[in-house]
C-alpha cells in the first residue's frame, strides 16, 4: 500500500507541475547566412556560429538564426529564405518562405511588397540618411522622443506631413519602456506593421520597435507568420528583444 501511494503522489505532484518549465532549455539553433546587396554591391554570405536561444524546447528546435554581413540577426522558421538591404541609412534582413531576390527590391517595378507571410527586422541609423525612418516611428509611437522627430522636420529635406504625430488608429500597443514598444498591426490595416515592405492582408503583423544608441538608431521587427508558425512568434520579438537591449548595455 504504502508503494502504491507514493506511486499515486509522485504522478499528482508532476500532473501539477507547469509543464514549461520542463520544457524550458538553452540550445544552439542553426546560423544560416544570407546574401546582400546595397550601397556597395552584393555581398556574399557570411559563416557564422550556432546561436544561443533560451526558451520552450518544440520552439527552438523549429528556428534558426539568419544573419547577413550587415544586417541585425533574427530568428525565423527554418528552411527559409533570406536576403538583406543595406546602405547609409542602415540594413534590413528580410526572411520567407518563398525565394528572395535583389530584383524584387531593386529593379523590379511590378513588386509592391510582401503579400504573404514574412519577417523584416531593420536598423535604421538615427545619426545618418535613417534619420528620415527613425523620426517617422518616434512621431507614432515614442512620444519620450518626439524632439527628436521636430528636429528632423525643421530641417525642410522632407514635408511635415510625412511624420504624422500619434499611433496608427488600430494598432495594438504595449510599452515595455520609453524606447521599447510591441506592436500589433490587425489584418486588413494599415500600422506600425505595414510601414515595411509588408502589405496588409487578411492576417495581422506583429512586432517590436526599440530606440538605442548615442546616435538615436531604431530597431523595428515586422513578422507575419502562416497559422501553422504563429506560435514561434513571441520567440522571435523576445529575441530582438533581448539582442538590441544586450548590444547596448
Amino acid at each position: 500500500m504504502n508503494r502504491l501511494f507514493l506511486l499515486a503522489l509522485a504522478l499528482a505532484l508532476a500532473l501539477t507541475l507547469p509543464a514549461a518549465s520542463a520544457q524550458t532549455v538553452a540550445a544552439h539553433v542553426p546560423f544560416v547566412g544570407c546574401k546582400s546587396d546595397g550601397q556597395t554591391g552584393p555581398l556574399a554570405a557570411p559563416h557564422g556560429q550556432p546561436k544561443l536561444v533560451h526558451g520552450d524546447a518544440m520552439i527552438v528546435q523549429r528556428l534558426a538564426y539568419y544573419k547577413a554581413e550587415y544586417s541585425p540577426g533574427v530568428l525565423a522558421p527554418r528552411d527559409w529564405y533570406c536576403f538583406s538591404t543595406y546602405g547609409s541609412n542602415g540594413a534590413s534582413i528580410y526572411v520567407s518562405p518563398q525565394r528572395l531576390t535583389p530584383e524584387m527590391f531593386f529593379s523590379d517595378k511590378t513588386w509592391k511588397g510582401f503579400d504573404g507571410p514574412v519577417i523584416q527586422l531593420s536598423d535604421m541609423s538615427g545619426g545618418t540618411s535613417g534619420r528620415f525612418s527613425v523620426a517617422r516611428t518616434i512621431a507614432r509611437v515614442f512620444p519620450a522622443h518626439r524632439q527628436f522627430a521636430r528636429d528632423v522636420i525643421k530641417e525642410g529635406l522632407e514635408p511635415a506631413k510625412d511624420f504624422p504625430f500619434g499611433p496608427y488608429p488600430t494598432d495594438k500597443l504595449a510599452y515595455k519602456s520609453k524606447e521599447m514598444v510591441e506592436f500589433e498591426t490587425p489584418a486588413g490595416s494599415d500600422g506600425l506593421g505595414t510601414a515595411s515592405w509588408l502589405l496588409k492582408n487578411d492576417s495581422p503583423i506583429k512586432g517590436v520597435a526599440i530606440l538605442s544608441g548615442a546616435d538615436t538608431d531604431c530597431v523595428t521587427l515586422s513578422a507575419r507568420l502562416p497559422s501553422n508558425l504563429s506560435d514561434l512568434t513571441p520567440a522571435i520579438i523576445h529575441q530582438v528583444e533581448f539582442d538590441t537591449t544586450h548590444a547596448t548595455n
